[in-house]
């Protein structure tokens, strides 16, 4: 006997197992296009950061350099009058002992410096030995960071959309678990031709095909379904949880944020202030040593005020730059919802450009 059968069957989706199949694989889909994001805003922030402490160490460089000249100046002047017999020895020696420690402290801000170099080369993927940032004066100020209401904060955070999208997720495996219940029907249809003898197998009267549908369902799994539908709704409620602590942690983040940048910014002006009394004190005592009224130890003692005073001021500066970039960073750093991909796109079928090895 000889055949050549063809058999086609079909299921519907009647319980919508396979809708839900497609909508989770979407919304996983989504979820990974949101971890992207959140890890692309997470190194841009660190890129920045990195940045702006270089430059913050080109600020403290500065002011290294300029109490060194300051203190070289200092030195000689105290060292003409021990040469000519107005001022004493333990003057120069302090005088001395104040510049040496001014340029050890200028030598050593090269290790900060070269660390964040280093640091912004692996992050751009350049060996660490052939990147360079020239060094430049401190010129930037915090952006203004316009903030929107509180409920936009959640169409502003790619870790938030990635949690929202994990839920809907785990909602949809629900969906699909609970369609395992139902029976399933299959529509089938048999066809081709048969016959005993080769020649005739191709002839008309040798054709033969039959159509109908069938149901099966599981009739006893031991529980089986029942636990999958209660493990997914486990998954489901711990994935809430989450997304609700993903919108907290997100609120908590930019609540710390915007308090620290308000913060730094009246201490800043209070720093400011002190340098600025610092510099008052270290000239009113150098009258003073000049007129004979005090001793060097007290120049030295204003000297080594106004230049913590500075130090403090420029950290300040650097905190209150990478204050406004974690800020930043907290809004979704421009990111909004409406730029993760939508169903229908992540479902569509790459491009040859997108699938290609770059070479």
């Amino acid at each position: 006997m000889f055949s050549i059968p063809a058999d086609v069957s079909w299921e519907p989706d009647l319980w919508d197992k396979v809708r839900n199949t497609v909508r989770a694989s979407q919304y996983t889909a989504q979820l990974t296009a949101a971890d992207l994001e959140n890890e692309r805003l997470t190194e841009q922030a660190s890129l920045a950061q990195y940045f702006f402490e270089i430059r913050g160490q080109d600020a403290l460089q500065k002011i290294l350099n300029d109490t060194v000249e300051a203190d070289k100046k200092a030195l000689e002047v105290v060292r003409a009058a021990y040469d000519t017999g107005v001022g004493d020895q333990i003057s120069v020696v302090e005088a001395q002992t104040t510049l040496e420690s001014a340029q050890s402290a200028a030598i050593n801000i090269g290790i900060a410096r070269a660390q964040y170099e280093h640091a912004i080369a692996t992050l751009i993927g350049k060996p660490a030995s052939t990147f360079s940032i020239p060094v430049e004066p401190w010129t930037s100020v915090p952006p203004v960071v316009p903030v929107g209401l509180p409920s936009q904060l959640l169409e502003r955070r790619p870790d938030v959309a990635a949690a929202e999208r994990n839920m809907a997720a785990a909602n949809a495996q629900i969906g699909v678990a609970d369609a395992a219940f139902y029976p399933a029907l299959t529509l089938s249809a048999t066809g081709g031709v048969e016959s005993s003898a080769i020649k005739n197998l191709l002839e008309w009267p040798s054709r033969f095909w039959s159509a109908g549908p069938s149901i099966s369902e599981t009739v006893y799994d031991g529980g089986l379904r029942r636990a999958t539908v209660n493990q997914y709704i486990a998954t489901y409620n711990a994935n809430v949880a989450a997304y609700r602590q993903a919108v907290l942690t997100a609120f908590q983040q930019v609540e710390d944020s915007l308090a620290e940048v308000r913060i730094l910014s009246q201490q800043i002006r209070r720093q400011q202030e002190a340098v600025d009394s610092s510099q008052t004190f270290l000239r009113l005592e150098s009258g003073r040593y000049e007129t004979g009224i005090d001793p060097y130890i007290d120049v030295v003692a204003a000297q080594t005020t106004l230049l913590a005073n500075r130090q403090a001021l420029a950290a300040l500066d650097i905190q209150q730059m990478t204050a406004s970039i974690q800020l930043i960073e907290s809004l979704g750093g421009g990111w909004d919802r409406s730029q993760l991909l939508t169903p229908a796109q992540v479902t569509q079928k790459p491009s040859k450009a997108e699938t290609a090895i770059q070479h």
